[in-house]
């Protein structure tokens, strides 16, 4: 056993493990930090998009040191059936800015840079370490963890669980359920590379000029799901993820979803002549607000994809991953400034102050936006992308059919497959859930 007490252990070291352990650290808190991989980052070799507000907050120097690939100048959403896509782009010369908003990174190497920052705060960083189970007092109360090293319990004030979505340690010590199959998605990634030049060609880009893809429709076979694709330095990273409930339900696999996607006509192009290095899949939490478990307890605090803290409609999952890791850790930092006890009632203070930010805010507003996609996904990711591809076709089509007789057909050919009432329906239920 280690006899050393610490203020807080955070088990996980990624990116709401990593802002929680930097947080408390740099507040003088005595922090020891698990990570049950070689180092912090080896078990993740996704590209991801980095939200440089978010990050200035825990480290305003973040620029000059971390492992960034590009900064974004272009966003494309791409609604695709199986030969065609219909795209909607944004790109402005405003994001070459002093300060670029936002980045895409390889989280391998970001992490790795991450955790140093948070043993250079004073933390002490434990890898290939796993907790296989939370330590209770006789009053029930969280005062510590298990590891499967030989020194045995380690005890704190507090525990933060930055264990990822299928974490087991909540979910075996009773904190919270296990995620249902329709709260979590999983998605499977490779990692594509080109020489830099080609990448900055095929994606119309130069310098550290990045963009990013994401697509919907047909590539998912209809069950609700999404593709990415992001244009690194020297690599694109690609993939696609759909709801753990639709694979069990239609019993497709991850892998051949990605082949079908990479032949795309609209994918193959961009990636051709590449030579994929890695792969690997990972569980991303989908099921929104009303998927939030409760967050505090007992001397314990969970955060991150833990907390299913994942915004599934704007893909946004690693800002609220570091906020909510900020968050959890100022409000223990408060408590233990009033030489407090670690209790829920102390610890409610974390979900007060994460109540009132942006976090909570933006997942309450889209709180029956998963339900309607799971729900209605036949429609949203299978008839409407064909029939929008269809009726766009049409009209740039020139074969000496009347415009008038045209419309008709696209008209038509909507009311056929959805109903006049399935279209109000279906709008309407759309207007409501993103209200």
């Amino acid at each position: 056993m280690i006899e050393e007490r610490f203020d807080a252990i955070v088990v996980g070291a990624g990116m709401a493990g990593n802002a929680a352990a930097l947080t408390m650290a740099k507040r003088g808190m005595k922090v020891l930090q698990l990570e049950r991989g070689e180092y912090p980052g080896s078990k993740n070799v996704q590209g991801a998009i980095l939200y440089a507000d978010m990050m200035e907050k825990l480290i305003p120097e973040f620029r000059g040191e971390a492992p960034l690939e590009r900064h974004l100048v272009e966003q494309r959403f791409w609604m695709m059936d199986d030969r065609s896509h219909v795209g909607m782009h944004y790109r402005s010369d405003d994001f070459n800015e002093e300060r670029p908003n936002r980045y895409t990174i390889i989280r391998a190497q970001f992490d790795k840079w991450f955790s140093s920052k948070v043993r250079e705060a004073g933390a002490t960083v434990l890898c290939e370490t796993t907790v296989t189970e939370l330590v209770r007092d006789d009053r029930e109360r969280i005062v510590g963890v298990r590891t499967d090293r030989r020194d045995g319990e380690i005890h704190a004030d507090v525990v933060v669980l930055a264990e990822g979505v299928n974490g087991l340690l909540g979910t075996r010590a009773g904190l919270r359920s296990r995620p249902k199959p329709d709260n979590v998605a999983l998605a499977v990634k490779e990692m594509h590379f080109l020489p830099r030049e080609t990448i900055e060609a095929r994606f119309n880009l130069k310098g550290d000029e990045g963009v990013v893809i994401e697509a919907a429709g047909t590539i998912s076979r209809g069950m609700t799901g999404m593709g990415f694709i992001y244009a690194n330095k020297e690599c694109i990273s690609l993939g696609i993820g759909c709801l753990v409930a639709d694979f069990q339900r239609t019993a497709q696999t991850p892998y051949g979803m990605l082949d079908h996607f990479k032949q795309h006509p609209s994918v193959a192009p961009l990636i051709a002549g590449s030579e994929v290095k890695e792969y690997a899949a990972h569980l991303i939490p989908e099921g929104g607000y009303k998927a939030i478990p409760q967050l505090y307890g007992e001397g314990w605090v969970v955060v991150g994809d833990a907390a299913q803290l994942n915004n599934a409609i704007h893909r946004e999952g690693s800002n609220l991953a570091m906020t909510s890791g900020r968050i959890a850790a100022e409000a223990i930092a408060q408590v233990k400034s009033r030489r407090e006890p670690m209790t829920a009632t102390n610890l409610s203070l974390y979900k007060k102050m994460l109540d009132e930010s942006f976090v909570i805010k933006d997942l309450k507003k889209y709180k029956d936006m998963p339900m309607l996609m799971h729900t209605h996904s036949q429609n949203f990711f299978l008839t409407y992308p064909q029939l929008i591809s269809k009726a766009l076709q049409n009209f740039v089509r020139v074969d000496g059919t009347p415009k008038v007789e045209k419309e008709k057909a696209t008209l038509k050919s909507f009311v056929k497959a959805r109903s006049w009432t399935g279209l109000f329906g279906d709008a309407c239920r759309f207007t409501r859930a993103w209200r």
